[in-house]
C-alpha cells in the first residue's frame, strides 16, 4: 500500500535528508515537507510546503494530502536555529502541541513518528551507567532542548492515549555525528582547543547520521510502535573523544564552566548551553536491547566508529591554525583569570 508522509522540518539538513530518503522510496507514494524556512538542501522530488506548525493551519496541509504518516522532526536543538530561546521553546513545544492537534482531527493519520533525543534523561553524577527507556532521569532537566524534548514527549504520550488507533514510535536519538551533519556538539569538536570541566570525563555515545536516518525510515514505513533508545555500541571517553580528534584539551574548574561557556557563544565559537555544560560534565549512556530486539534495527557503525566518520571528514579539511589556537587559549585564560579574581 502506497504512503503519503508529512516530514517537519525539511528547511534543515537531517529533515531535507530524510525527505529526500523517502522520496526515493518505492513504498513511498508522496512526501510532503513542511518548514517555515526554505530547505537549502536538496529534498529531491518531495512536495515543499511553508507553513508554521504553531499555526492550525497545519492541519489543512495534512488534510489537502491525505497525509497517514507525520514524522515530526521539528524540534530544534540550539536557539541560533531558531533566532533565540524563546522562538526555540514555542516552536519545540507549542509547534508540537499544534501538530499533535491537528493529527488528533484527522480520520487519515494512521502513524506518527517522533525524533526525540537522549537528552530527556539528563545528565547528573547521580545517574545509572545506562538509562533503559523506562527509567526516569535523576535530576530532570531544566531548561533548554532538553527540557523541550521532556514537555514533547509528554504531549506525544497524551496523544496516544487518545488515539490508541495510530501507530506511535518515539526515536530516542543519541548524539548525531558524521562526515556532513552539524550540531552543537560537532562544533566543539572543531575548536581549536576543548575546555573541559576539571575532575570529569564524561561518557559519550553517538549515532551516525546515515544510522539514524535508517532509524528513522524503518519506523516510517513499518509499524514499529513505543519508544526507544537509539544509538551506536559502546562508550567513548570524552578525553578519548579529544585524543582521537587530535584537539588539545583545557581543564576548567567547574565553578568557572558556566563563564566560559558565555564566552564561547558571545564568540560564536559554540554552543555552550548549560545542558550542554552538564553533557559534557558527567556524559550519558543509554542501553539499545530495546531498539535491538523490539524496533529490529542495528546501526552499522558503532560509537567510535561514527566518530572516526566525523574525524576522518574533518581532518580533509586542514590542519590546526596556530593562530586560531592561541586566540582561544588566551581567551580561556583571560576568563578564568576574572573568575578566580572575583572569587
Amino acid at each position: 500500500m502506497s504512503q503519503v508522509v508529512m516530514v517537519t522540518g525539511v528547511g534543515r539538513y537531517l529533515g531535507a535528508c530524510f525527505a529526500r530518503m523517502l522520496a526515493d522510496d518505492p513504498g513511498v507514494d508522496r512526501v510532503v515537507g513542511v518548514d517555515v524556512i526554505q530547505p537549502t538542501h536538496d529534498i529531491g522530488t518531495s512536495e515543499f510546503v511553508k507553513a508554521d506548525i504553531r499555526n492550525p493551519v497545519v492541519a489543512k496541509v495534512i488534510a489537502r494530502a491525505k497525509v497517514d504518516t507525520v514524522v515530526h522532526m521539528n524540534v530544534l536543538a540550539t536557539p541560533l536555529d531558531a533566532g533565540g530561546r524563546v522562538p526555540q521553546k514555542e516552536i519545540n513545544v507549542i509547534g508540537t502541541m499544534q501538530l499533535l492537534a491537528a493529527c488528533q482531527k484527522s480520520p487519515t493519520v494512521s502513524r506518527l513518528v517522533v525524533k526525540s533525543s537522549t537528552t530527556v534523561y539528563g545528565a547528573s553524577p547521580r545517574d545509572p551507567a545506562m538509562f533503559t527507556e523506562d527509567m526516569a532521569p535523576k535530576v530532570l532537566p531544566r531548561s533548554g532542548y532538553a527540557k523541550d524534548s521532556v514537555e514533547v514527549e509528554g504531549y506525544v504520550r497524551g496523544f496516544s492515549r487518545r488515539r490508541p488507533d495510530v501507530a506511535v514510535t518515539t526515536l530516542r536519538f543519541a548524539n548525531f555525528i558524521g562526515p556532513t551533519v552539524r550540531t552543537p556538539l560537532t562544533e566543539y569538536f572543531t575548536l581549536p582547543v576543548l575546555p573541559i570541566v576539571l575532575g570529569h570525563d564524561a561518557r559519550l555515545q553517538f549515532i551516525h547520521e546515515d544510522d539514524g536516518l535508517a532509524a528513522l525510515r524503518l519506523a516510517t514505513v513499518e509499524d514499529r510502535p513505543g519508544t526507544f533508545n537509539v544509538a551506536g555500541d559502546g562508550i567513548l571517553m570524552l578525553s578519548q573523544a579529544a585524543r582521537q580528534a587530535g584537539r588539545p584539551v583545557i581543564p576548567v574548574p567547574g565553578l568557572a564552566s558556566s563563564v566560559v561557556g558565555g564566552l564561547m557563544k558571545r564568540a560564536k565559537l559554540a554552543d555552550f548551553s548549560p545542558e550542554q555544560i552538564r553533557f559534557l560534565t558527567y556524559g550519558r549512556g543509554v542501553d539499545t536491547t530495546r531498539m535491538r530486539d523490539q524496533f529490529g534495527f542495528r546501526p552499522n557503525y558503532t560509537t567510535a566508529q561514527a566518530f572516526s566518520a566525523f574525524v576522518d571528514a574533518r581532518s580533509r579539511n586542514g590542519v590546526l591554525d596556530r593562530d586560531r589556537v592561541g586566540s582561544v587559549e588566551q581567551m580561556l585564560v583571560g576568563a578564568l583569570r576574572r573568575t578566580g579574581s572575583d572569587g
